[in-house]
């Protein structure tokens, strides 16, 4: 039986219809990708850098009055493992951040010390800011090196290290900070009902001016950790690192993020001696003295199981793994990549590497300059690879 004419034309109608809907699906703009893929050929921070785009919490519209009773802060806080002795590099690392961003914000600082601190200390540091500064002792029992650790062992791997010219290989105290800050700092008392941590150090400066609430960036857009520079490590420092983190990846394969950074953790192209010397780690990582976290994933299970494994592991002490390649690693492969992010408008500088953007809120450091020193200096920067594998997100 033939079919109507009517019907014939409405049929066709709803096949051209359905066409032109499948055609504009297909043609909907993309996010658009920050990879890199030829690697940075040019700094980014070159080009004019304003402010993260979308809506941002400003000290002009909310309350961040140091004494509030219904602050606008979130649950967030300044912290630093510093001793007594540093106190006069401290306050002004402390000077520079509460010019740029935290006068206007007024976080609390937590400081930390495997000692009691001076009241010198407590007076000099309180004097500096408006914010509320805490004072807290480092449990003996987090401070110490671990019972499963051979100090014979220790010290026989510290002389092969220092052999090598690698620094701090001998002296326990740098192994016991780097252990802390891996996976301690955040089982702390202090940090029980707190979300977000700045890590802040004696020795480092702030040219930039923040005129947003960085925490409350961090809460909003949902991200796991903020860093602003990007380097190599020495390989000798880490030779079984790697190994390590790949048996713990064999024993818990679905701990691995979909969204990973393991083609930035294993290049092995740029500087293939770290590549090979470090057995498979590439060496990049975040440089912890300046991160911005969420502590719910370091307390979280696939974190804390990691550092768990490296720790009874014991290349806290018969290597020299810091916390920063270890903080790399833990984000690089639990978390999304996509909730990293590059502080890219927040001047920054310890020394010798910057972070210095080209905006006019910036002094004091020159755009796209990325160290100070001899030019051996610039083969460290491993921001190219994570350009190129990650994005500048």
């Amino acid at each position: 039986m033939a079919i109507a004419r009517p019907i014939r034309m409405l049929g066709a109608v709803c096949i051209l219809l359905t066409l032109f809907l499948i055609f504009n699906m297909r043609q909907a703009p993309q996010k658009p990708s920050t990879k890199l893929v030829n690697g940075m050929t040019r700094d980014p921070l070159l080009d004019p850098t304003g402010e993260p785009e979308g809506v941002l919490w400003r000290a002009d519209e909310h309350d961040y009055s140091p004494d509030s009773e219904k602050p606008a802060r979130t649950n967030a806080a300044l912290i630093s493992l510093v001793r007594n002795e540093e106190l006069h590099d401290l306050l002004n690392t402390m000077h520079d951040l509460e010019r740029t961003w935290n006068s206007k914000f007024n976080y609390p600082y937590i400081f930390f010390n495997d000692v009691p601190f001076t009241e010198d200390f407590k007076q000099k540091t309180q004097a500096a800011t408006k914010a509320k500064c805490q004072y807290e002792l480092v449990p003996k029992e987090h401070w110490e090196v671990p019972s499963w650790i051979s100090m014979d062992l220790f010290q026989e791997s510290a002389k092969k290290l220092e052999e090598e010219n690698i620094q701090y290989a001998s002296k326990i105290s740098y192994h016991q900070m780097c252990r802390w800050n891996s996976g301690m700092f955040y089982k702390h008392p202090a940090l029980d009902k707190l979300r977000y941590y700045w890590r802040i150090e004696p020795k480092v400066k702030f040219f930039c001016d923040v005129d947003y609430d960085v925490f409350r960036y961090m809460e909003d857009r949902n991200k796991t950790y903020g860093f602003t520079i990007n380097l190599y490590d020495a390989p000798q420092t880490i030779r079984t690192l790697w190994p390590t983190t790949k048996e713990f990846l064999a024993a818990n394969p679905t701990y691995l993020s979909e969204n990973n950074m393991m083609d930035w953790i294993t290049e092995d192209q740029i500087r293939p001696e770290h590549n090979e010397i470090a057995n498979g780690y590439s060496t990049c990582h975040f440089w912890s003295n300046f991160e911005i976290g969420d502590l719910d994933f370091f307390r979280g299970d696939k974190y804390e199981s990691y550092f768990q494994y490296l720790d009874r592991a014991g290349g806290f002490f018969y290597e020299r793994w810091g916390d920063a390649p270890v903080h790399s690693l833990g984000v690089g492969l639990f978390a999304d990549a996509d909730k990293v992010h590059w502080f890219r408008d927040i001047g920054y500088n310890h020394i010798p590497y910057f972070n210095c953007p080209n905006s006019p809120k910036c002094s004091g450091c020159q755009a796209g300059h990325s160290y100070a020193g001899a030019d051996f200096l610039s083969k460290e920067d491993c921001r190219p690879s994570y350009f190129k594998y990650v994005g500048t997100h």
